[in-house]
């Protein structure tokens, strides 16, 4: 459907982005100080410890205000979440079995399955990934994007997005591969690539500097970011994961009932940048509790997948999915 360009862009002078750092940072993790729970909470889980990775993206807002807000502990388990500044270093986690839950999506949990790892999505998750246009561009509209330079992490969710919207405008464009976040952004803001697709907040951020969205997956209704456990974890402490998601779903309550620049300490710890509360604050509607990615989405997801050689086989919706967690 479309060429790919790997672009090695040693030139580049990194811009800096407050959410996002060089991918060979090593992660950094953050243990639970909460206060005790009462006895009748605790004993709906174990207290044993999760550990769980996150990206700096919207989608880890919920479990870092669960966990700052004592959810986790109130509901009778511990998280310590592990940050990390790219997927394949997240992926890398995952293989070492150094975190036992992790946001991902529809597509690596295929590869997963493929490769031997056992994991389950448990959930969907919170996003929003935006097409953005290079300042220096001139292109106002999607379909401006035929043949053009878009950077982005291939095989991953952003890839699969790209592809969604450039089959709808009937349009082919071509892959520039640039490892880092900054990197990338560099190339966005200088003009070296004509687009690229970025989450939140660093869609926001670009866009302040100039850049033009052109789309974004939240308004076109395409939904493939997950959240995953080890099978371990789901066979031996089920009790810790729905304690998980009863306390995901009081975050999403308290980011509902607080505007964003009530808790600014809590993202800056987590270094979300200021665009972050700012998109927060500009939402209209509620964000949803912790639901099933529907079978219809993840049925194209792994078509695309199979489609493109990343897994052999159309892995069935029962095959790598429970959300009665989520009951």
């Amino acid at each position: 459907m479309k060429k790919t360009l790997l672009a090695t862009l040693t030139t580049l002078t990194l811009l800096t982005l407050a959410a996002c750092s060089s991918s060979e940072k090593t992660p950094e993790s953050y243990s639970s100080t909460t206060p005790e729970a009462s006895s009748e909470k605790v004993a709906t889980g174990t207290r044993e410890t999760i550990n769980f990775g996150i990206l700096p993206a919207e989608s880890a807002l919920p479990i870092i205000i669960a966990h700052e807000q004592g959810f986790f502990t109130e509901e009778g388990t511990n998280v310590s979440i592990k940050s990390f500044s790219s997927p394949n270093d997240r992926n890398v986690a995952i293989q070492a079995k150094t975190i036992d839950g992790t946001i991902s999506d529809v597509m690596t949990e295929a590869t997963f399955k493929k490769n031997g790892i056992d994991m389950t999505i448990t959930s969907g998750i919170l996003e929003d990934f935006k097409i953005l246009a290079s300042p220096q561009s001139n292109i106002t509209e999607m379909k401006q994007l035929a043949d053009k330079k878009v950077t982005l992490v291939p095989n991953f969710i952003l890839e699969y997005i790209m592809d969604v919207f450039a089959t709808e405008d009937d349009f082919t464009y071509q892959i520039v591969e640039i490892p880092s976040f900054s990197a990338r952004s560099e190339a966005l803001m200088t003009g070296e690539v004509d687009a690229a697709v970025y989450t939140e907040p660093q869609a926001s951020m670009l866009a302040a500097q100039g850049a033009v969205i052109l789309g974004g997956s939240k308004e076109a209704g395409i939904k493939g970011g997950t959240i995953q456990f080890t099978d371990q974890l789901l066979t031996e402490r089920p009790q810790d994961v729905a304690a998980f998601y009863r306390a995901y779903n009081k975050a999403i309550d308290y980011m509902n009932a607080h505007k964003a620049s009530e808790y600014t300490d809590t993202l800056s710890k987590y270094q979300f940048p200021d665009a972050m509360s700012n998109y927060l604050d500009s939402q209209e509607a509620d964000y949803p509790y912790a639901d099933a990615v529907t079978q219809e989405q993840f049925d194209k997801i792994i078509a695309w997948s199979k489609g493109k050689g990343m897994i052999d086989e159309a892995y069935t919706y029962e095959e790598l999915t429970d959300f009665g967690y989520l009951k």
